[in-house]
């Protein structure tokens, strides 16, 4: 399915455009950052992040993460999924940089990130929603691109409706309300050859009471 965008008005700041999915609430930015801008963060969160190869659990065994990941974040941003919790690196200035201009972009605070490496086209994120405890029950999800452009994908729990975008370098998009409890969203293999693409998916983590349900991501 095409992605549709309609232009909001009255927005200041990023230059909005709403993509219109059933029950989802997305917003898109795709120049949010100039393209000396994004290709300058490119280059220096490729060569400073703390990035390696997660271990995670996939139909019930442990698997290499098909990708380089870091989490980093404010002291006890701690974030489990898949059966493993992870512990946040600090801040680097140029990343906590970029924090303060999504947060003021998106409206909310951020305490911490998931920042993403997909080395080619063989690398990828599988179905998944951002619903862990957390998150809370409305989390609020900034996602910002650099490097090469990959095709984003949401549908429906239940199969349809879905949408496909292309996610260009230095582009945000931000999901709230209930998109990440009605959808799931991916960012499939590619057999085209693809340049490195970094994605930072900005967000605020919260703390879970005591013998709350935790759930693994795919």
């Amino acid at each position: 399915m095409p992605s549709r965008f309609r232009n909001r008005t009255g927005d200041t700041g990023p230059m909005w455009r709403t993509l219109e999915l059933a029950g989802a609430d997305l917003r898109f930015d795709p120049h949010f950052l100039a393209d000396g801008e994004a290709a300058e963060a490119f280059a220096a969160l490729r060569d400073s992040l703390p990035w390696s190869v997660h271990r995670i659990r996939l139909f019930g065994r442990e698997v290499d993460s098909p990708r380089l990941s870091a989490w980093l974040g404010e002291p006890g941003a701690s974030y489990r999924y898949s059966g493993t919790r992870f512990e946040p690196h600090p801040w680097t200035p140029a990343l906590r940089a970029l924090r303060d201009r999504v947060a003021f972009a998106a409206g909310v605070e951020f305490n911490s990130v998931l920042a993403n490496r997909y080395r080619s086209g063989a690398d990828h994120m599988g179905w998944h929603s951002d619903d862990e405890p957390e998150l809370g029950p409305e989390p609020v999800i900034a996602s910002l691109s650099l490097g090469a452009t990959r095709r984003f994908r949401l549908r429906h729990r239940r199969g349809d409706p879905a949408l496909a975008i292309d996610l260009p370098p230095g582009s945000l998009l931000v999901m709230r309300g209930q998109t990440q409890r009605l959808y799931r969203h991916a960012l499939p293999r590619t057999a085209r050859p693809v340049g490195e693409r970094l994605n930072l998916t900005f967000r605020w983590i919260r703390p879970v009471p005591a013998g709350a349900g935790r759930q693994g991501r795919a």
